[in-house]
């Protein structure tokens, strides 16, 4: 797999991007790309520490970046982080929804603040951040907001109601967004990761359980192209939406996971099929031309 990227390096200069969950995982990633592809980039997150270091990484990669903290919860966080990335880099043309709560947990000791707590983060943060951002992202000529979803609520999963349920909701704002502020230039989409190698999310779901190298990796059986996506994958699609190659992409959500989502098992195998087809096609022959010679 390349690891280089395809875009220009210039694609994204003189955009400024607010993330949240900017500082860690695939929010970091994102964030990198984008800087690396000429784009100011602001971090969003609760942990000052986490949030300064990763900024001073990016720094020192010779990218555009800085850090505001604050919660996703709170609508004022919302409007100071938003307020401080205008201050400090004179616009802002993209926001990404990238901040996120999940654990796994069986429905029935799943417990109602427990619900709450992730529908706020995910759900009723994307609203704020949204709302927030409204006001700046309509004087941008190119102006995007990117939801960071998940597959799960297109069927089920195990263990997680909770996310079902607020990355559903984030999928509805998501079309919402992008049927009512079409008309102020404002482009939204989504971009719904599947299973993400080497990331915090990934171990904390299970992922740590099972050995990736093993022949009968049941994940990877569940992944039709056989592979595991990575942090490079999703900020490529970041990259596509934010460039004019995305421009008449809105309300969209891109299904970024190998095609995991769409997994069944293969009841019969591919031999079995094709010799039960070709003696079905040998007996229909057959009773075809018996049928025409009585006639």
């Amino acid at each position: 797999m390349s690891i280089e990227s395809p875009y220009k390096a210039n694609i994204l200069e003189k955009q400024v991007a607010l993330v949240t969950g900017g500082s860690s995982g695939i929010g970091l990633e994102i964030c990198r790309q984008l800087g690396k592809h000429g784009c100011s980039v602001v971090m969003m997150g609760r942990r000052l520490e986490v949030l300064k270091s990763a900024e001073k990484m990016l720094v020192d990669e010779g990218i555009k970046a800085s850090s505001v903290q604050g919660d996703v919860r709170n609508p004022e966080d919302g409007i100071r982080a938003v307020k401080s990335t205008v201050e400090k880099y004179g616009q802002l043309d993209v926001l990404i929804n990238g901040a996120a709560g999940n654990f796994l947990c069986a429905a029935e000791n799943l417990s109602p603040k427990g619900f709450k707590t992730v529908l706020d983060i995910d759900t009723q943060g994307t609203f704020n951040m949204c709302h927030a951002a409204f006001s700046e992202l309509r004087k941008s000529s190119n102006a995007n907001i990117i939801n960071i979803s998940t597959t799960y609520q297109y069927s089920a999963q195990w263990y997680q109601v909770h996310v079902c349920a607020a990355k559903a909701a984030v999928d509805a704002l998501t079309r919402s967004f992008a049927l009512e502020w079409g008309e102020y230039g404002i482009r939204v989409n989504g971009i719904a990761p599947g299973p993400i190698a080497d990331t915090a999310g990934f171990s904390k779901l299970g992922g740590s359980l099972i050995d990736l190298n093993s022949s009968d990796n049941p994940l990877l059986e569940a992944i039709p192209i056989k592979r595991l996506g990575t942090k490079w994958d999703i900020a490529m699609s970041v990259l596509y939406l934010c460039s004019t190659a995305g421009q008449n992409i809105s309300g969209s959500i891109i299904i970024n996971d190998g095609a995991n989502w769409l997994y069944k098992p293969q009841i019969i195998d591919r031999d079995t099929v094709q010799s039960f087809s070709r003696s079905i096609e040998k007996k229909s022959r057959q009773e075809g031309i018996a049928t025409t010679s009585k006639l």
